[in-house]
């Protein structure tokens, strides 16, 4: 008969889902299993196969420290290298064996009596002592509502769910919005099609990206020298940090910002244009991106850049805000994710029946990105106030997984028992990042972004350095929390 009950459930077979259960298994934890709703592991990378898709943070920096991987093939590794590098991670380290695909987790609620997390699932119910979420930010594409959208008589997608059957050749094409995935599938898609239609909202900051294919003989010593891969790792870890110097001294990235305004006034001559892809903002207040090709595939006869937000769609015309509009055959978007309204916060309760969503009306918070007050035994993995404009998604989940090993070992030793963060605590940590957030350039760089939640909130950014993220976040202080048991553990 299968196992329905477990000491640990992760939700997820991502990077984090899967660093969760690496490290967790290592730690001794045995009685443990991940869901995730799809058939194949990888998260955002199973789900992300537009074309031009890869990772905009150094390879070397975008693995575990625990599996370096010293095949990269390419200085930013692309979508399909780095689901391989999952896939061969979970393997190495015998995870791969506890991933039950085709369990979409639809509820999941604590019960307090028996100490125990109950879920719902499309598999049945499973239960387990301790709740590992997984899912990420990155997960549920968002599409904006407009009015008529659901005429239009073309095809429509978003780049999380690439239509690979749609032959885009010689078609004429709206993409709807301009972040890190658009300045990706751009240039590849602009050779194809008859004609582009790019809708911006708001010009973004794009840097050159230092790109370049790995040398067989470079990755041969990187394989055999393993302090060779050491030292490659730190030596982009430094470079990135002390980009992320500029985002806490927002007057360093306005010099920054030069490298920004040469690289546009290179790749596009048409002033007007320029003027259209120039930022009003300060670089990093909105996500970091690069390319090589993004402004140069601008600047081609067949592509018109409208430099405003989309009202609306009327039959096969997608209107501007401005007035302009564009006939088109299909519609792409490329309008990022549900950030901080994750589809996991509605889903997830306490054991009075209110979920994430009713505790956090909008503003998600978490002691330490990591744990919630009044959810016992739950776990979130790059949960709120933990992004970073520069750094790796791998240095975030290490820290939180630190942190979460020890939480979860302790919790294990006592038969029946519980932890739950202090609400003191919770409100402790959320105040020091508050504080310090106006001083960074999420706050102060004179942008909107996905950054800010319903209520004007940043909910998203972490505000210090990285090596502070990675000794506060992964310290697991026994104090922060109360240890409980269930009713039926307790003495009379």
């Amino acid at each position: 008969m299968e196992q329905r009950d477990f000491a640990v459930l992760v939700i997820g077979a991502g990077a984090s889902g899967l660093g969760a259960a690496i490290r967790l298994t290592q730690a001794g934890v045995g009685d443990l299993a991940v869901l995730e709703k799809a058939g194949t592991l990888g998260g955002t990378w199973r789900d992300n196969t537009y074309p031009g898709c890869a990772c905009d943070v150094p390879s070397a920096l975008y693995s575990y420290s625990f599996a370096p991987n010293p095949g990269w093939t390419r200085a930013f590794a692309g979508q399909d290298e780095i689901r391989t590098y999952l896939r061969d991670t979970a393997a190495r380290f015998g995870v791969t064996s506890k991933i039950r695909y085709g369990v979409e987790v639809t509820r999941a609620q604590w019960n307090d009596r028996a100490a125990r997390w109950e879920l719902e699932t499309s598999r049945g119910p499973y239960t387990a002592r301790i709740l590992v979420a997984g899912t990420g930010p990155w997960h549920e594409p968002l599409v904006p509502d407009l009015p008529g959208l659901a005429g239009f008589p073309g095809e429509v997608f978003h780049s999380a769910r690439w239509n690979h059957g749609y032959d885009l050749a010689g078609q004429r094409v709206a993409v709807i919005g301009t972040g890190a995935s658009a300045v990706q599938f751009v240039p590849e898609i602009v050779p194809r099609v008859g004609r582009l239609h790019l809708f911006q909202r708001t010009a973004q900051w794009v840097l050159p990206k230092p790109d370049h294919h790995v040398p067989g003989v470079e990755r041969f010593l990187l394989r055999r020298f393993p302090a060779l891969q050491r030292a490659l790792r730190g030596a982009e870890y430094g470079a990135m940090e002390a980009l992320g110097f500029g985002f806490r001294h927002p007057w360093l990235l306005r010099q920054v910002q030069r490298i920004g305004l040469a690289h546009l006034r290179l790749a596009v001559r048409d002033p007007e244009l320029r003027r259209a892809l120039t930022p009003d903002y300060t670089l990093g207040c909105k996500r970091l991106l690069m390319s090589n090709t993004y402004y140069r595939s601008l600047t081609q006869s067949h592509v018109d850049v409208h430099p405003t937000a989309v009202r609306s769609v009327q039959g096969t015309r997608v209107l501007g805000a401005d007035g302009s509009s564009a006939e088109v055959d299909a519609i792409i978007f490329g309008t990022g994710f549900h950030i901080l309204d994750m589809p996991v916060s509605a889903r997830v309760f306490d054991a009075e029946g209110r979920s994430l969503d009713d505790h956090w009306k909008g503003s998600p918070q978490a002691y330490r990105g990591t744990s919630v007050a009044g959810f016992p035994n739950l776990y979130l993995l790059l949960g709120p106030s933990l992004g970073t404009g520069h750094s790796s998604a791998f240095t975030i989940v290490e820290a939180q997984v630190e942190h979460l090993v020890a939480a979860v070992t302790r919790t294990l030793r006592v038969e029946g028992g519980s932890l739950s963060v202090r609400a003191s605590a919770q409100e402790t940590f959320n105040a020091e990042v508050q504080a310090a957030l106006p001083g960074t350039v999420y706050q102060s760089g004179g942008c909107s972004s996905y950054y800010t939640d319903v209520n004007g909130r940043n909910s998203f950014s972490w505000p210090f350095s990285t090596g502070r993220l990675r000794r506060q976040v992964g310290e697991f202080r026994e104090a922060d929390y109360e240890l409980g048991q269930s009713h039926s553990q307790q003495i009379p």
